[in-house]
């Protein structure tokens, strides 16, 4: 599926089916909404799915991973080697996200859309060997930022035919909060030094390293922020291509898709701006730690349930929220409504 195959297939969601699982929670034995967030979003699955009948048994983690370029600005604590390691330790299944999705009963997709170097992880969606340093020049073409969303729609496609019925959204790039500022930056028309943070442990000097090489690579490439893909292109990276075309193809497919932290949020605020009506098929799981992570989400229109400054990445964010999905599910599946027991239901009081 190509992106603008994407876009033509992406719709409203299915107010029959949100209004079906309203009725539905509101005839069950408690007191109204009296799971706020967690009835919430239920009711939104079956308006993304179409379908009042929640089935969100089999999930999985889609990982995109990638290197970048900027980190010849010394703008990390750690060399680029370390892609690669988490990478095969997702293919392996021993990083920290995926200790949290086999307690959680999620399977992981590492996916190389622009290691540096080959891995054990899956290649056939790699676009490129890492990006080209912004600072100096843009980080990739048009056509490969393009080509890197329809990565990910592509694994969109692939998991939806394998019976998934929800994903989440993580990743794995050295120098990717470098990045994912600088996108946010210029989408939200905001200063780079209130959308960076020090990523994985920056220092003072390094943060500030850090912030002026997003000020250069904005100055020299010049993105247009009405254009998101010119964005990506200039001063973005592979990985949020990648986690971009998740939610792009998620939508398409009425598949819900869990955001992760800031570089997966930065990814949904890229889908959100090539096609508006995406964001409605986006689940939003915590507030990152990172400064940029609530801004993007007042901007998504998203309120997360989580609140624990988490800021590891990889999708953990993201899973962290599924057993709290699977509650709700499994509430709205199995308990007992005011008729089976035979008690008055409660009304709506004004």
């Amino acid at each position: 599926m190509t992106l603008q195959e994407a876009i033509a297939q992406i719709g409203s969601l299915d107010e029959n089916a949100m209004e079906t699982a309203k009725g539905r929670w509101n005839s069950i034995a408690k007191p109204l909404h009296s799971l706020g967030k967690m009835e919430d979003m239920i009711v939104r699955i079956a308006g993304i799915t179409g379908n009042p009948s929640i089935d969100i048994r089999k999930k999985a983690l889609v990982a995109m991973c990638a290197d970048n370029g900027v980190v010849e600005e010394g703008v990390t604590q750690t060399g680029q080697e370390i892609t690669a390691l988490v990478a095969n330790n997702f293919q392996a299944g021993i990083s920290t996200v995926c200790v949290m999705c086999r307690e959680c009963g999620v399977d992981v997709y590492p996916v190389d859309v622009g290691i540096v170097t080959d891995t054990t992880v899956r290649t056939d969606l790699k676009v490129a060997y890492g990006t080209k340093n912004m600072a100096k020049e843009p980080a990739m073409t048009r056509e490969q930022a393009v080509q890197g969303i329809e990565a990910g729609i592509a694994m969109a496609v692939e998991l939806k035919e394998k019976g998934y019925r929800m994903l989440a959204t993580g990743e794995m790039g050295i120098g990717n909060t470098t990045t994912s500022s600088a996108v946010a930056s210029v989408l939200l028309n905001q200063s780079v030094e209130a959308m960076t943070g020090r990523g994985a442990g920056l220092s003072s000097e390094g943060l500030e390293r850090k912030i002026s090489a997003i000020k250069k690579a904005i100055e020299i490439n010049q993105p247009d922020p009405a254009d998101s893909i010119d964005v990506l292109a200039k001063v973005g990276g592979l990985d949020i291509a990648g986690m971009a075309g998740v939610f792009l193809g998620g939508a398409a497919l009425r598949i819900p898709v869990l955001m992760d932290g800031f570089i997966s949020c930065v990814s949904a605020l890229v889908a959100g701006s090539i096609c508006p009506q995406a964001m409605d098929y986006m689940i939003a799981s915590h507030v990152s730690k990172e400064p940029a992570a609530r801004l993007i989400l007042e901007r998504l229109g998203k309120e997360a349930v989580l609140h624990a400054d988490m800021c590891l990445g990889e999708g953990t964010g993201a899973i962290a929220l599924v057993p709290f999905l699977d509650l709700g599910a499994k509430i709205y599946n199995t308990v007992s409504t005011f008729e089976d027991i035979h008690m008055d239901q409660y009304e709506e009081l004004k």
